[in-house]
């Protein structure tokens, strides 16, 4: 089970990784069509403001088709065979469901409680439960009918794909017939979804009012789980339907926060005013601060020999953290070592989230440094700038904080951090040349000029492989037997930054060019 909660959760992460160019391209966008900031030349109807115009409306391509993306890109990851042939398959299923559910609607919504005649979106500041998908109005589903859909059609695909027919059907074979159960089986999912879904909503709205008043506790308690559960790939399932689902906004606060920022950019009235539910995308306020005093603690208390070597291993993690948002490379670092610095890091980053919530801080800072600019400080900053100083002030506030925390921590129970090791041998990084003159076990050179085929082989060989994914930086497979798993520290040698063991499900952190060690490593395997 928790091998298929992974995949799934992997899977989800495919289409997310787009949010992070198009959110920074509607944020500039944004920010030199607004006249406040650029002057007369952004005024409407000038040359500027219409080439930043058409530049922003491309912009707005994952946001306003987030469920498309969802259900074409689920099966890239979920599907373990044809996946090109799963994403054409179950984009057509969900037209087909879509074009169900508004057929039911049309002819009896009010028995489902649901005033079809409203237009899709928002009607007087309320949602009208309605969305127009790829030209078909039908219930707003969002992220979660896509999901469950792209689920089913992804069973149907790897059931019927390769069913084989008799001759005289043989032109149904293959995606066809998979198409033609996915429309057998949409007609009583439509139906089910238009029976249940209204309800749903109805408590989405409960859930958001919930949410908008349950005020700093709630951050706080939502950022800590959002942290605890990284190492088992869980995390997914606690943000998305906050930042990409209608847990707080109908359409995720990634796609309303960028929406909404030319109305923040020129109000005077605080974030938190007019927009509660942002707190829950303060999860990235650990990755920049807190990753620095997490780094300078480790640096700090390594044997001095050893410094340089950590340095070399903490900088790129800790620039990835700050740019990027990424602090998989960094908290793995220490997690494998020191579980207890990782469930304190856990309970700061809440704490910090919380703090900032407190001061009335909101917004989009799910990302790194680049988003923080361009989604929030420089289209934000002349109406909000004394939160923003706030924000920075207490940030670096609790960069001493973690610093000190950590240095007390590591140096009290003496901690094998990087640097800290009994055995010199854990923390040399080694080179491509170091590993290929490494003798293997029974005592032949290992001549490798891949990454993804030194994992293979330390994950017991292709025979041993079930079936792989990956996320942002970690690389996901299933394996048959893990008693054939190489250790830890061959994993390390290799590259990976730690590596995640939950039965037959094994995680191996990469970094951000995991998805080029995928392709690799799914070539090697065909």
């Amino acid at each position: 089970m928790m091998q298929k909660i992974q995949r799934f959760g992997a899977a989800m992460f495919v289409p997310v990784l787009f949010f992070a160019f198009y959110g920074i391209v509607v944020g500039f966008s944004v920010l030199f069509t607004n006249p406040d900031i650029m002057g007369s030349i952004a005024a409407e109807g000038t040359l500027w403001s219409n080439f930043w115009y058409i530049i922003q409306q491309g912009g707005w391509t994952v946001f306003n088709q987030l469920p498309l993306l969802f259900v074409v890109g689920l099966p890239i990851a979920l599907a373990k065979k044809a996946q090109a042939r799963a994403c054409l398959e179950s984009l057509l299923i969900y037209l087909t469901f879509n074009y169900f559910v508004n057929a039911i609607l049309t002819i009896s919504g009010p028995a489902f409680g649901v005033n079809f005649d409203l237009q899709a979106g928002i009607n007087d500041g309320v949602s009208s439960g309605l969305a127009m998908i790829a030209g078909i109005k039908t219930l707003d589903t969002g992220m979660i009918g896509a999901i469950l859909i792209a689920g089913i059609a992804v069973y149907i695909h790897e059931k019927c794909f390769e069913k084989k027919l008799p001759d005289y059907l043989g032109i149904f074979q293959g995606s066809c017939f998979v198409a033609i159960i996915g429309f057998i089986v949409m007609i009583p999912t439509a139906f089910l979804i238009c029976l249940i879904w209204p309800k749903v909503q109805n408590g989405i709205g409960y859930l958001q009012g919930f949410l908008s008043s349950s005020g700093t506790l709630g951050v706080w308690i939502y950022t800590l789980l959002d942290r605890l559960l990284i190492p088992t790939g869980l995390h997914h399932f606690i943000y998305g339907p906050f930042m990409f689902g209608p847990a707080v906004v109908p359409e995720g606060i990634a796609s309303y926060w960028p929406q909404h920022l030319a109305d923040f950019a020129t109000s005077a009235h605080s974030l938190r005013e007019m927009f509660p539910g942002g707190g829950f995308a303060l999860t990235s306020s650990s990755k920049i601060f807190g990753s620095v005093g997490i780094s300078l603690a480790m640096y700090f208390t390594a044997r001095p020999e050893k410094k340089k070597v950590v340095a070399g291993l903490l900088i790129p993690a800790t620039l990835t953290a700050i740019i990027a948002g990424v602090t998989e490379p960094l908290e793995f670092t220490f997690l494998f070592i020191a579980p207890a610095l990782f469930a304190v890091h856990a309970v700061l980053a809440a704490t910090l989230s919380a703090t900032l919530y407190s001061i009335g801080l909101v917004g989009n800072f799910g990302g790194g440094l680049i988003e923080w600019f361009s989604l929030n400080w420089i289209p934000l900053f002349k109406y909000h700038s004394d939160v923003y100083i706030k924000q920075i002030i207490i940030g670096l506030c609790f960069t001493v904080i973690y610093f000190f925390v950590f240095r007390f921590l590591i140096t009290k129970f003496d901690f094998a951090t990087p640097g800290r090791e009994k055995d010199d041998n854990e923390t040399k990084l080694y080179t491509k040349a170091d590993y290929k003159s490494k003798k293997s076990s029974n005592g032949q050179a290992i001549e490798k000029d891949s990454k993804a085929l030194q994992f293979l082989e330390a994950l017991g060989g292709k025979d041993n492989i079930e079936n792989v994914t990956n996320c942002a930086t970690r690389l996901r497979v299933s394996v048959k037997d893990e008693s054939r798993l190489a250790s830890d520290s061959v994993f390390r040698e290799v590259g990976a930054h730690g590596v995640v063991r939950k039965g037959k499900a094994i995680q191996i952190i990469v970094g951000l060019s995991v998805s080029q060690v995928r392709e690799e490593f799914e070539k090697l395997l065909n």
